[in-house]
């Protein structure tokens, strides 16, 4: 039994090295390494153009205020004052006070109803009972006017727009990460367990199915039992997981040395609840149970599949079961302790992306041992009807074994 397990081990781990020399020794693997920089880069580009869209047509924005000029005065003063109390990216549009023309509602329709669209709202009316029109997207600033010609009634019956309070601000470095910090990185473990598992697991369904095409797994099958074929392809492929997880893990865990003050002050808010060591561990397990998972489904599936089109037919029903699971997860990561989370957490396919959301949340660990067991009890009963399954699609791609002729009948 010793000796046949010794050379079922060492046949696999032949088939691994063959994968994995395969795989990354090649100049392709190299722009598979580099494409999350290309994707993040593509995104960035993306998103600055989409960014430089909408700041220009915020800076283009205006909202009026039809009023007598014996106000216009308190009705700057008062704006000016309002727009301190809005962060950076809420500030309303500028204000531009109008005197009127003798129809006021018909001065204001016009600027709102202009084709240049630049008014998202305009005011006009006495301040105690004001008429306010505003446009599709101006409703924020419709409730801005609304406040400000209240503050201006207020100021007019003070008798002074100045300022009655002059506060003193502190600021207060946080040390201790918040629950919002600790959902944070729960949120963050789940979506990189989901992308690094889509992402590497799919290569062992375009592996097989391209091996099994060009008939190289019926050559290692002749070689080899298949069972090796199948644990050796599924090692292989995890190896360059590995690799793949190791290279941007390290180049992730320097980004915050390049990254300005207040960026890095804010991403050490980030943190989770068992402390990052400990996180470090759990996550790279947690990883590891997750792709063992479904890289042996991946596999399984590859074997079933004998050209492209069945392979795309069999990877969607797949990417939609993921999409389930990552979505139990996010939400277990926002609501932990809750009934969808302990779904999610027994449920072994989004177990893995469960419970490292539940470690960024909780500094319990004792409930990662049983999670862990759990999930190896479920890897090894996924990888054992793997094996056979995988058996059953590589042999249905041959022509199988030849049936003998029956003997003629005698004269």
């Amino acid at each position: 039994m010793t000796r046949n397990f010794r050379r079922a081990l060492r046949q696999a781990l032949t088939v691994a090295r063959r994968d994995f020399i395969a795989t990354v020794f090649t100049p392709t693997f190299l722009i598979f390494l580099m494409s999350p920089m290309f994707t993040i880069l593509f995104g960035a580009a993306g998103g600055f153009g989409a960014s430089s869209m909408a700041q220009g047509a915020a800076d283009r924005a205006r909202i009026v205020v039809v009023a007598a000029p014996d106000q216009a005065a308190a009705i700057v003063a008062t704006d000016r004052q309002l727009r301190k109390v809005f962060g950076r990216g809420a500030i309303p549009p500028p204000l531009d006070v109008l005197t009127p023309d003798g129809n006021p509602a018909a001065q204001a329709r016009a600027v709102v109803l202009d084709r240049s669209g630049d008014v998202d709202a305009a005011l006009y009316g006495p301040l105690d009972k004001p008429t306010i029109l505003y446009g599709n997207s101006g409703r924020d600033e419709a409730d801005y006017l609304a406040g400000l010609a209240e503050q201006v009634m207020r100021a007019q019956k003070l008798g002074s727009t100045a300022p009655l309070s002059a506060p003193t601000k502190t600021a207060i470095v946080r040390t201790e990460v918040t629950a919002t910090g600790h959902s944070a990185a729960a949120l963050f473990a789940v979506m990189a367990i989901f992308l690094l598992t889509l992402f590497l697991a799919g290569l062992t369904m375009g592996t097989m199915a391209e091996e099994r095409s060009n008939k190289v797994v019926e050559v290692l099958a002749a070689a080899v039992p298949l069972e090796s074929v199948f644990f050796g392809k599924l090692i292989g492929m995890f190896g360059v997981a590995l690799l793949f997880v190791g290279f941007w893990g390290t180049v992730a865990s320097q980004v915050s040395a390049v990254l300005p003050a207040g960026w890095a002050a804010n991403l050490a808010q980030v943190a989770p609840a068992v402390g990052k060591p400990a996180f470090a561990l759990l996550f790279l397990a947690y990883f590891v149970m997750s792709y063992l998972l479904i890289g042996a489904v991946y596999l399984i599936l590859g074997a079933q599949a004998s050209t492209q089109r069945e392979l795309q037919m069999m990877a969607l029903p797949m990417t939609i079961v993921q999409m389930a699971n990552v979505g139990m997860s996010t939400a277990a990561a926002s609501h932990p302790g809750g009934t969808i989370a302990w779904i999610a957490e027994i449920f072994p396919f989004s177990s893995p992306m469960a419970m490292a959301a539940h470690a960024a949340n909780s500094p319990e660990l004792w409930p990662h041992a049983i999670a862990i067991l759990w999930q190896l009890l479920w890897v090894s009963l996924v990888i054992s009807f793997g094996a056979r399954w995988f058996r059953r699609g590589v042999l249905k791609s041959g022509d199988g074994p030849k049936r003998k002729r029956a003997p003629a009948p005698a004269g």
